[in-house]
């Protein structure tokens, strides 16, 4: 059965409402925290990044540009085949295993850089673990929980995962701070945390099947479940917004020359973020079951356009920095769960994987986009200048889809 965006079933049946109350599955739980151990692992590396490459290899905002570029494009090339292969093998599992060992590995290549061609390719190589993985990942939870309580499933599994990053700036602040530039150190222990994370799912995670279908899973398939008008709103939508979405460590570097910080607090930055993540994406999750995913969406956007004006605002102090914080924590917690929530309820369970990664891919392929087009307008506008652009546009697609939708409402 096919629901809509609002997150209510198209048909008028469904499910009591006492099933809004139901526990999520240990699976959930187990697959949160694998993503927790290795969002540890990868954020102790995306907390220090920034300073890695502007200070240990001496490159500027556009370099950094390209880098976090392929920290959020490259996954964009590799989900699609990581969705398609878990479908196509009705392994998923399998997949995912496949996509958190490669970062695992990946973690150690990390000490071998001294370029930032080096960089680039270890980055990429964490990535494409991360392209291959989610998607199979996401339909895992799905597979495990009840459509009426997506929104709260991958609430938990946010949550959880976020509790990892929370945990690893802590440890990054934590390491340089004993071993001041010890950067080599934190990418030590982000490869062990990696392993404990392989170590749950492998060993922990049952093996769900997705379902026998009679016409197995095709590029074809997957090509016609682009153009179904539920699931192309949802893509195009993501599409236009994430093409304005600034990454963090974008927005972290300019409160922290902003501000004018010791860079040994730099990490503390992600921990604020997280936080609030953490505390937010199980009611937000709730909210967008009961109250429709798209308005939940959209809510989280205008809480990042009011990030960009904290970050980029002539306003400075210790509170700025706190509100900025809060609300890119409150953008996560309202679109990273909430779309995969949608995505899951729009397609159908023997393409799940490749429906989720279709999202993933859209979302990975703006950021691209936003970050070498942020990092180029830092570089000839301004660092203030460029987030004022970045928020008048992503004011204005707001202000267009809201429009829409109250036309819509209306008719």
């Amino acid at each position: 059965m096919y629901v809509s965006l609002r997150g209510r079933p198209d048909t008028q049946a469904g499910p009591p409402a006492v099933s809004r109350r139901k526990a999520v599955s240990g699976t959930v739980i187990l697959l949160g925290l694998t993503s927790m151990f290795t969002d540890v692992s990868s954020e102790m590396v995306a907390a220090v990044l920034p300073l890695f490459v502007t200070s240990q290899l001496a490159l500027g905002p556009l370099a950094y540009g390209v880098i976090d570029g392929l920290y959020q494009g490259v996954s964009a090339l590799v989900r699609l085949v990581g969705g398609f292969v878990g479908d196509r093998t009705r392994r998923p599992k399998a997949v995912a295993v496949a996509g958190y060992g490669l970062s695992a590995v990946s973690r150690l290549g990390l000490l071998l850089v001294t370029s930032g061609g080096a960089l680039a390719m270890a980055v990429a190589a964490d990535r494409t673990g991360k392209g291959i993985r989610t998607a199979p990942r996401d339909a895992l939870i799905a597979a495990s929980s009840d459509q009426s309580t997506f929104g709260r499933a991958y609430g938990v599994h946010r949550a959880l995962d976020t509790a990892g990053a929370l945990g690893g700036p802590v440890l990054a602040f934590a390491i340089l701070a004993a071993v001041p530039g010890g950067f080599e150190s934190v990418f030590l222990v982000s490869f062990a945390a990696a392993l404990v994370g392989v170590a749950i799912i492998v060993f922990l995670v049952p093996d769900l099947r997705s379902p026998v279908q009679a016409e197995r899973p095709s590029l074809r398939g997957v090509g016609r479940l682009a153009v179904e008008p539920a699931v192309r709103r949802l893509l195009g939508l993501a599409a236009v917004l994430s093409v304005l979405t600034i990454g963090d460590g974008f927005l972290y570097l300019a409160l922290q020359r902003r501000e004018q910080f010791a860079v040994a607090y730099f990490p503390l930055l992600f921990v604020g973020a997280a936080v609030t993540y953490l505390l937010l994406a199980v009611p937000f999750g709730r909210l967008a079951d009961r109250f429709g995913r798209l308005r939940i969406f959209l809510v989280g956007h205008t809480a990042l356009i009011l990030a960009y004006v904290f970050a980029g605002g002539l306003v400075s102090g210790p509170a700025t920095v706190l509100a900025c914080l809060a609300c890119l924590g409150v953008y996560y917690a309202a679109t990273d769960g909430v779309l995969a929530a949608a995505t899951a309820a729009v397609v159908p369970p023997h393409l799940r994987s490749s429906g989720l990664a279709l999202a993933q891919t859209t979302v990975s392929g703006g950021r691209l986009i936003a970050a070498l087009g942020f990092g180029g307008a830092w570089m000839w506008l301004g660092r203030d200048m460029a987030l004022a652009a970045f928020a008048g546009g992503l004011g204005v697609v707001l202000l267009l889809v809201a429009i829409v939708l109250m036309g819509r409402m209306r008719t």
